[in-house]
């Protein structure tokens, strides 16, 4: 990848990033994820299982729904989702069903991800979509977001990502 390249999806993550610090900062899982169409930032989302008490209120389902809301269409052609933690199945399921073309992630999921560690969902030619991939976007800075939102979690002091994101 370019650094022009590199540069383009640095910044596009950094926002995405921005979403999951409000989910920290909510006392969510910290993920965040926005769709951008055409160089231009249409949606976004953070996790809000907790505060929805939704299983599926994944950060990509909030962005992905409010991006089909936005075109007035269920399919995302023309889309880049940037998300700072490999999708799950169920988000995978999604990107597949909304035709997104391109995701950029940050960190790898090795519990769960369905994209590169555990499944390769978005690059089965059994399905009816298939996207171009792009991993490891500020994947320190997404992993240290989740590492310190576990630590604090199972310590019982949950810190502010601001004071977490000036150590890295």
């Amino acid at each position: 990848m370019t650094s022009e390249h590199e540069q383009y999806h640095q910044y596009f993550m950094t926002l995405a990033l921005e979403q999951a610090r409000i989910a920290y900062d909510c006392g969510e899982v910290p993920i965040g994820a926005i769709i951008v169409h055409n160089g231009d930032v249409i949606s976004s989302g953070y996790n809000k299982t907790e505060q929805l008490q939704q299983s599926s209120a994944h950060a990509e389902i909030e962005a992905i729904e409010s991006a089909c809301t936005y075109l007035g269409t269920r399919r995302l052609q023309n889309t880049q989702l940037y998300v700072t933690l490999e999708p799950c199945t169920m988000c995978a399921g999604a990107i597949i069903l909304a035709r997104i073309p391109t995701v950029i992630y940050g960190a790898k999921d090795v519990k769960s991800g369905a994209v590169h560690s555990l499944y390769t969902l978005l690059h089965d030619t059994r399905l009816n979509h298939q996207c171009t991939v792009i991993d490891n976007i500020l994947a320190m800075e997404s992993q240290a977001l989740l590492s310190s939102f576990f630590t604090s979690l199972r310590s019982g002091t949950i810190k502010k990502s601001s004071d977490i994101l000036k150590k890295i």
